[in-house]
């Protein structure tokens, strides 16, 4: 097929006002032009002031109908496209829009932007544009209407094409080449005129018209129009499609593996893989007899010793829990089964999980007797669980003692003993962790004293064994050492013990055990919390290490006020605060006979809390129970 261009100073192709700049021919069969912009523009009042069309009129080359869509901008606009000359067509499309905001950029679906095909064998075209209401509702953002056919993939739609199509002019068209009017096979008849003439060459037929195209076989690169237009391409330099050895071969490449190895090399094929061998094989059996009777052994010696240390493990956990007293316990309780709430018995791994094996941040105090911890059970119960130092078997009387004078009491201000730990060396208390406030324990106390079946001394009243909780409700704990009283006697003889600061001096020399011992222990309580101090503090001068004998002589010289803690004396309401300390004063008489009885102490501080209470005692005092341990 013959064609003429004319250069100077750019090519054209065709000629007159129906010709077109030529961009660029490819040996694909591609040649590309510049084809005008179809447009028509309106002002605010709806008349055009500017009306252009676009057409391209060729002879030989028909326009790329899989190359080039005819594409349409405006929000008011409707555009067709048509042949000029030779068979009739006409194809187009509406785009319409009422305010920018619904445009979306990159999107020729209908709203701002519309794009259609074009018929195969098209060798000209007309384009114009029209518009429905002449663009007056949407002049503030789209005056134009535009129309144009362009190479597919150019163009990407911007809503700022709405205004003037960002002033571009021109787009670029495809438009299919081919030699001659003929197919290949005909042309291939006539050797002198076929134009494929590089050794390594083929010919395809056109697609979109008559004639054909020359191009390099599949490993060559390379004008096919030459004689020795096609070379071949090292894919071994340029992509090695092996994963193996490489051999480039004119128009392909073979892979190989090495020595040892198969497959057929490819990258996207089998690979390489080492061939099996037989004598391979029976050198792998014996280290892997080996290796596995060795893995075998050790597992089974880990089974048995694992074994033999779980039967220790169980006799150790026996011997403890009848080292612990465990046989004395269950005797002790079956003697008072039916009067009594049984306790539970509770395993060494339940108490260490509970308390994250004993974590120091889990310790809520320290006494002459253990350590008590938070625990947490997996019903999501929140308990106190006592550590006890018991080093040897004279102190296992007094252990048994603690849980039997635990289970005779059912009070809201005790501890509620719900079970034990015999399992482990030393023996664990588990305690209720609800905690109440310090005025409460009085109450407690009295109950303890009165109101249980025998009478209960505690003997080691002190501000580390009242628990509070978060609503600062008083638990009463460690009833260690503590003495069941028979109802005929009003007295005991014992060996001397509790804590010194809030021990009784009256029992601490006649070594008599009554009630009144409790209550100078609760007075030394009340001081701690009038004062803010400790009971015993041997980093204060001599004079002032025992809190009680210091706050006696206060009250005797009238000093009180230099003596309270500050929080409490600013708050004002001495009268009160001057009740307390009488009260707390009477407690540490030197003589039993001259203390009120617990009861009596009772009574008196709930009914100092009827009366507006001061910050050492104002709190929540919420009714409901929780349950401790």
């Amino acid at each position: 097929m013959s064609y003429c261009l004319d250069c100077p100073p750019k090519p054209f192709l065709g000629q007159g006002n129906a010709s077109a700049p030529v961009l660029n021919i490819s040996l694909d069969g591609e040649l590309r032009v510049s084809s005008s912009i179809a447009r028509q523009c309106y002002n605010a009042s709806g008349l055009i002031v500017e009306d252009r069309s676009s057409r391209l009129v060729l002879t030989k080359f028909p326009i790329s109908n899989t190359r080039n869509r005819f594409t349409v901008v405006g929000c008011d606009t409707f555009a067709a496209i048509a042949r000029t000359r030779g068979q009739n067509f006409t194809t187009g499309c509406l785009s319409l829009c009422d305010q920018i905001d619904n445009v979306a950029n990159g999107s020729c679906a209908g709203i701002g932007c519309c794009q259609t095909m074009i018929p195969r064998g098209m060798r000209n075209f007309g384009a114009a544009v029209g518009s429905l209401e002449n663009h007056t509702t949407v002049s503030s953002f789209n005056p134009c209407s535009f129309a144009f056919l362009v190479e597919e993939g150019f163009y990407n739609f911007s809503t700022a094409d709405l205004i003037d199509l960002r002033n571009k002019d021109d787009m670029p068209v495809v438009l299919d080449w081919a030699v001659g009017n003929v197919t290949c096979q005909e042309a291939q008849n006539n050797l002198t005129t076929y134009a494929c003439q590089a050794a390594d060459s083929e010919c395809s037929n056109s697609s979109n018209g008559p004639g054909y195209r020359c191009r390099c076989k599949t490993g060559f690169q390379g004008n096919a129009y030459l004689v020795d237009g096609c070379q071949d391409i090292d894919e071994c330099r340029t992509s090695n499609p092996c994963s193996g050895a490489c051999h480039n071969s004119p128009g392909s490449v073979f892979c190989s593996c090495p020595e040892g190895f198969e497959g057929d090399g490819m990258r996207n094929g089998t690979g390489c893989h080492r061939i099996a061998n037989t004598g391979d094989e029976k050198r792998l059996i014996i280290p892997l007899s080996v290796t596995i009777s060795l893995l075998v052994l050790i597992v089974g010696g880990c089974w048995i010793y694992w074994g033999v240390q779980k039967r220790k493990l169980i006799k150790l956990k026996e011997k403890f829990f009848e080292q612990n007293g465990g046989v004395m316990l269950q005797q002790q309780l079956s003697k008072h089964k039916g009067s009594i709430e049984t306790a539970r018995i509770y395993t060494a791994e339940e108490l260490k999980k509970a308390t994250k094996n004993y974590h120091e941040s889990r310790v809520l105090g320290q006494g002459g007797y253990g350590t008590v911890y938070k625990g947490l059970f997996p019903d999501n119960k929140v308990v106190a669980i006592k550590k006890s130092k018991i080093c040897d078997q004279s102190q296992i009387e007094q252990f048994i003692n603690e849980v039997l004078v635990l289970t005779q009491i059912n009070h809201r201000n005790v501890v509620k003993l719900l079970g034990c730990c015999l399992e482990t060396e030393h023996p664990h208390f588990v305690w209720e962790l609800r905690l109440k406030v310090a005025a409460e324990t009085a109450g407690a106390l009295a109950y303890s004293h009165s109101a249980t079946s025998m009478p209960i001394i505690h003997r080691d009243v002190k501000t580390t064994n009242i628990l509070l909780d978060n609503s600062y409700t008083a638990k009463v704990s460690d009833f260690g050492a503590s003495r069941l009283v028979p109802l005929d006697q009003t007295q005991l003889t014992t060996l001397v013990q509790g804590t010194l600061g809030y021990l009784d001096p009256e029992y601490f020399h006649s070594s008599q055990l009554t009630e009144k011992g409790d209550v100078y222990s609760l007075g030394v309580v009340l001081v701690e919390l009038l004062t803010g101090k400790q009971a015993l503090a041997f980093d204060r001068p001599e004079k002032e290490r025992n809190l009680a004998m210091v706050f006696v002589s206060s009250m005797k010289e009238d000093q009180l006020l230099e003596i309270l803690d500050g929080r409490i004396a600013n708050e004002g309401n001495i009268q009160q605060i001057q009740q307390v300390a009488e009260l707390a004063k009477r407690c540490l008489s030197v003589r039993g006979e001259e203390r009120p009885t617990m009861k009596e102490v009772a009574t008196e501080l709930e009914g100092l809390r009827v009366v507006e209470k001061h910050p050492w005692v104002k709190v929540d005092l919420g009714s409901e129970e929780t349950e401790r341990t």
